[in-house]
Parts: structure tokens; sequence; C-alpha cells
């Protein structure tokens, strides 16, 4: 912790758990965007263009980048760490929706809708509580929290650029289809 600023942990759980309900609520609209925009180009960077698990994963990714970007300026000298908190917060989610979807799908040997849900509660869970840990955990090295935002850049470009010219690997595919990403 910074000397002289006593972190404000109720705030931070209020604002986390507020995230987590923006980024679910507003993360599963994503879902259905591109298709109601009329299949709208500018939208497909953000809104999951087919039923690939890379596209499902924008659905947490975004929300949870936007609700950073809302709650940035009322936790400002109350938490620590915010840049590295809510950059490690975003980063994990998309990885825990793709092992608990290749993990249960190894398993079963087919995918539920059921359980695709729970992963992107669980993903979303997980990454708003180690985002509430390190906001009210000591303060760390602002080296990390660069790293991070490094990091969320290379994310998004890799969202962009993958919604159009994806590699042509399982992750990518999309499975009523067989195709990749918008333009194949």
């Amino acid at each position: 912790m910074r000397p002289g600023v006593e972190v404000d942990r109720r705030g931070a759980a209020t604002w986390e758990l507020s995230g987590a309900l923006f980024i679910l609520l507003v993360g599963s609209i994503l879902h259905f965007v591109f298709e109601w925009t009329g299949e709208f180009l500018p939208v497909a960077p953000f809104a999951p263009v087919n039923e690939s698990v890379w596209e499902h994963l924008k659905m947490a990714f975004w929300p949870a980048l936007v609700w950073a970007l809302i709650e940035r300026a009322p936790l400002r000298g109350r938490v620590n760490n915010f840049l590295l908190a809510k950059s490690a917060g975003i980063l994990l989610m998309p990885p825990v929706i793709a092992a608990f979807f290749y993990t249960y799908t190894a398993i079963l040997g087919h995918h539920l809708l059921a359980l695709d849900a729970t992963s992107f509660v669980l993903a979303i869970l997980a990454g708003q509580y180690v985002s509430f840990r390190l906001l009210t955990g000591d303060e760390r090295n602002p080296v990390e929290a660069r790293l991070f935002m490094i990091l969320i850049i290379v994310a998004g470009l890799m969202f962009v650029t993958f919604t159009f010219v994806p590699p042509h690997v399982g992750l990518f595919m999309d499975g009523p289809s067989g195709q990749f990403g918008i333009l194949s």
C-alpha cells in the first residue's frame, strides 16, 4: 500500500461485483450484436461474428475493458495497482473460458450451452476477483502495470486482426460452418 493511503476495500468490492454484472450483461448482449446490426463490419472486432471459441472470448474482453474505463475515476486514489489489477483481470477471462470449454468438451465429447454459459460466468468472477485482490493488495512495481497494459493492447489488436484474418486452427473455427473469421 502507498504510504498514507488507506485502501477502500468495500468500495473496491462494490465496484468489482458491479463490474461482474456489467460484463455478464453487456457480454451476453454482445453475442447477438453483429447479427442484430445486419452484420455491420465496424461492429465485427467487438462482437462475435461466428460460433468459434475465439469469437466468444470477445464477450468478456471488451465489456471488461469498458468497465475498467468506467471505474477508473471513481476508484482513483482509493485503491492500489489500478492498471495492473484491471489488466490482469481482463487478461485472465479469455483463457479461463477457453480452458473450461476445451476441458469439458474433451471429457464429454461435445459442448453444452449451459456449460458454455457457466464458463463465461466463472471467467468473469475469476477476473474480477483477481482484480479486487490486486486493487486491495500492497502496491506493486509500476513496471508490471506497463507490461500488462502492453498485453491488453496486443490482445485488443489480436481480437481485431483475427476477426478478419484468423489462423486456421481449431480455436478460430466456426463449429457449424467450418469457416474461419468473417472473410473466409
